[in-house]
């Protein structure tokens, strides 16, 4: 019997500083997270981090929950409800950071009789801190827990076309309500070593403003590539004009160089010059969370407004969209029906 695993990145269970801590605890100490040694990790994460960085995340999540709960939580199970209604096959929710666990959802299927699980990481681009994290951590637990069942994974969807569309769809819905000067597609950003380390051929991937655009098998690895695709694939199909959008990367972390343009300067650099009426999406994310809702939704709209912006609309992530939800539920149908 076949089964579905759909995880995302995961939430604190409240906003108490403590639960926070033990979030950030176990996302911070995730190798491919922060690559480095584990003992420096371990100093940084547990001496350094953990010790200010709750507090002030406690705050920024209790500004976006929800009575329901965590955001990112809510809108992924409602995603997963919606999944299930239409496919074939069982389907079960997971986070890589949190609850409910990778684990709990392998163990769900388990109990179902489920010797073949299609595990769908639901990040459209792939990246050391995202997909591989979830495909390793899965391999891990099913090996060691429940050797007799078959595991398949998902590959980034960037360029899907079923996916490019329903993301098109959705900003087009929201772009013929605000009609904006500029559309900013903004990801989440990751430190440039991360590219590096995800190259295939070792050579290509050199962070020149070329490389991205010179077709290699190192593209299927490569974020920057990835996002970068995602923006052109999203504009040729809304028939954006040149000059109209473009693509930077936010929420970076430390001293060492992250993706550029970064998103804050971006935003800020459009006010000062003048753009009056700003929309930002953010494709790297299918649910709305803290990135999206406060960092974006929140901070940069005031930082705009203060560098002289008058409107700031922020386009939701794809949450529950129909569109969104018979796209992943035909991946799996799809899936099921192979031998």
């Amino acid at each position: 019997m076949k089964g579905a695993l759909l995880v995302n990145l995961g939430s604190p269970n409240s906003t108490s500083t403590k639960d926070v801590k033990n979030y950030l605890g176990e996302f911070l100490m995730d190798e491919r997270v922060i690559d480095v040694p584990y003992l420096l990790r371990t100093f940084l994460v547990k001496g350094i981090i953990l010790n200010t960085r709750p507090k002030k995340s406690a705050a920024a999540y209790k500004k976006i929950w929800w009575k329901e709960g965590s955001p990112l939580i809510v809108l992924s199970e409602r995603l997963h409800k919606k999944v299930q209604e239409n496919s074939d096959i069982p389907v079960e929710l997971a986070m890589r950071y949190g609850k409910p666990s990778i684990k709990s959802g392998i163990e769900k299927l388990a109990k179902q009789g489920v010797s073949e699980i299609f595990l769908i990481p639901l990040y459209p681009q792939f990246a050391m801190a995202t997909t591989e994290t979830i495909v390793v951590l899965a391999n891990e637990i099913i090996k060691k827990e429940f050797p007799s069942i078959k595991l398949t994974d998902f590959p980034a969807f960037y360029n899907n076309t079923s996916y490019v569309e329903a993301l098109s769809h959705s900003i087009k819905n929201e772009l013929d309500k605000i009609k904006p000067d500029h559309l900013l597609f903004s990801y989440h950003g990751v430190p440039e070593r991360h590219i590096k380390k995800s190259d295939i051929t070792k050579s290509h991937c050199k962070i020149d403003g070329s490389c991205c655009n010179t077709p290699s098998p190192a593209h299927e690895f490569c974020y920057r590539h990835q996002c970068y695709e995602t923006t052109k694939l999203v504009a040729k199909h809304l028939n954006l004009e040149e000059g109209t959008y473009s693509t930077s990367f936010q929420s970076r972390l430390g001293r060492d160089p992250w993706l550029q343009p970064y998103t804050d300067k971006t935003i800020d650099t459009f006010a000062q010059n003048g753009t009056k009426n700003l929309a930002v999406v953010t494709p790297a994310f299918v649910s709305d969370c803290l990135e999206t809702l406060e960092e974006i939704g929140m901070e940069a709209k005031e930082s705009f407004i203060e560098n002289g912006g008058e409107k700031f609309n922020t386009i939701p992530c794809l949450n529950d969209d129909e569109n969104w939800v018979k796209t992943v539920a035909k991946w799996i149908n799809d899936w099921a029906q192979t031998k």
